[in-house]
């Protein structure tokens, strides 16, 4: 009961609302896509915001608190494509070229799914250490080192540097880190003058963001057929696993209920904004119609509706 009680809160919000829509609608052919110009902006203000946030909870922790949480992120980064890795290969059936892609997929984050869960935490009063801003960077990128290593390993004609150099310089980590440093520097009181920008328009962007983002996930539904039956069961086993491997990771490392909620949902999450670009380069030969519809078409919307309230309970229970 108390599961299905905020499994319906967290839909019953105007961000995954707008997601929901927003899919049908497209699935029913209604154009109902935003502007062009206006999605960039969007991913560069939301990216920032969640930023700055991490850094003015920085400023204000000490070191003390961050080395084991550190340690819990770089273990969730190596052990989630491990995991991807082998059931996409083995269950899946799918080449090395394949799992490999999907494995720094599912072993990088979502910026956007962690938005949503700051929100749903917002939203019910939950507490979450600042500092997990941060360990969103430290996964975005480790997962897709440790997959790019699997594919050189077991195959030929991987541009692993190139690949890994497009992440680090990449957009999403550019903004988050810059968001980062800004909010550390500066620090929460100095900021106060800009939050009715970072704080205050918060949700309103992100629920223009998944309007788009719920409009593209519907067409990556659409190649259903191409990314196989065995793929799109893993695109939820995976979650529900890697979820429960970050769950169990973050009590470990001594956080609250809501940084066990965000290590569950980061690891959980599937990246489709960083590891398709590191994938088109240093994996040319992977299949878009695979990893694209799996991690946007598939994990995002059931984390979305359903992972984001099953994390938020599992970190209950342990934290």
């Amino acid at each position: 009961m108390i599961l299905s009680s905020i499994l319906v809160d967290n839909i019953l919000t105007a961000p995954v609302i707008a997601f929901v829509i927003a899919l049908i609608a497209t699935l029913l052919r209604f154009d109902l896509r935003i502007p062009d110009a206006l999605y960039p902006i969007l991913s560069t203000f939301l990216l920032l915001a969640i930023g700055i946030k991490g850094g003015k909870a920085l400023s204000e922790s000490s070191p003390a608190e961050l080395w084991q949480p550190l340690l819990a992120a770089i273990a969730i980064g190596v052990i989630t494509p491990l995991i991807a890795y082998a059931l996409f290969r083995k269950t899946a059936k799918l080449n090395i070229t394949n799992a490999a892609a999907l494995a720094a997929h599912y072993g990088s984050v979502s910026a956007v799914t962690f938005t949503v869960l700051i929100s749903t935490l917002d939203s019910h009063g939950i507490s979450f250490e600042g500092y997990v801003s941060g360990l969103l960077a430290v996964l975005e990128i480790v997962g897709i080192v440790v997959a790019l290593f699997l594919a050189h390993k077991f195959s030929a004609g991987t541009d692993w540097k190139s690949g890994l150099s497009e992440v680090i310089r990449g957009k999403s980590i550019a903004f988050l880190v810059a968001g980062l440093l800004i909010g550390l520097i500066v620090g929460p009181d100095r900021l106060a003058p800009t939050d009715p920008l970072f704080v205050g328009l918060f949700s309103g962007a992100l629920t223009l963001f998944l309007i788009e983002l719920g409009a593209i996930a519907a067409n990556r539904l659409r190649d259903f057929k191409g990314a196989g039956i065995r793929v799109l069961i893993l695109g939820i086993i995976v979650p529900l696993i890697n979820g429960s491997i970050g769950a169990v990771l973050g009590s470990a490392a001594g956080m609250s209920v809501g940084g066990v909620a965000v290590m569950a949902t980061l690891s959980a999450s599937a990246s489709y904004i960083a590891a398709p670009a590191a994938i088109r380069i240093a994996l040319p030969d992977a299949s878009p119609g695979i990893y694209v519809t799996a991690s946007l078409g598939i994990t995002f919307p059931f984390n979305l509706i359903v992972g984001i309230p099953l994390y938020i309970e599992i970190a209950k229970l342990i934290a």
